[in-house]
């Protein structure tokens, strides 16, 4: 069993919208595009001791838009794109939005499983991502939340996080600005 000193902060990133401009169901590795500054957000991030997971609901593989390899094709070109920043993990749900599912957000299922994957300590930890569905998972897993403007950030405006930003690099600032 871990001990609270060997647990590691994280935060959590939606990544449509939030690490990347809003494609509607991005299934092509071109249409990529890293929101300026994401990279060395992340760099600062690592810098300072926190984990950096990605957290994505991908209903366009449910809805048969896009492939499971399509999808994978698309995030090995953000992380490059994010390069040198190092992401620890990328969890995704690729259950279509009227079906059942208890790993799609806004269920914090994928969060917990990060957390038991990585050693986590939650209480240290953050959310950030730019709709409603993002907002709730963080606070059904007990993590701070921000809301950045990017994406669906202005439409889901209302949905009541702990911090909002402009976009994923203003988000990083307000996170280091916190006490540890």
């Amino acid at each position: 069993m871990e001990t609270p000193t060997s647990l590691h902060p994280a935060v959590f990133f939606d990544r449509d919208g939030t690490l990347m401009h809003e494609v509607h169901y991005c299934g092509d590795p071109a249409k990529v595009v890293a929101i300026p500054g994401a990279s060395a957000a992340l760099q600062r991030l690592r810098e300072r001791g926190y984990r950096i997971i990605i957290i994505t609901n991908q209903s366009g593989i449910g809805r048969g838009y896009f492939t499971v390899a399509q999808f994978e094709a698309v995030q090995a070109e953000l992380l490059r794109q994010l390069a040198p920043a190092h992401v620890d993990a990328s969890y995704y749900c690729p259950d279509h939005a009227d079906q059942t599912s208890a790993r799609r957000k806004p269920s914090p299922a994928m969060i917990f499983e990060a957390e038991k994957d990585h050693s986590l300590d939650l209480a240290r930890s953050f959310f950030i991502g730019d709709a409603a569905s993002d907002i709730q998972c963080g606070k059904a897993a007990g993590v701070r939340t921000l809301l950045v403007g990017t994406g669906y950030g202005q439409r889901d405006a209302d949905c009541q996080p702990d911090f909002k930003a402009a976009d994923v690099v203003e988000a990083v600032e307000q996170i280091l600005s916190q006490p540890s």
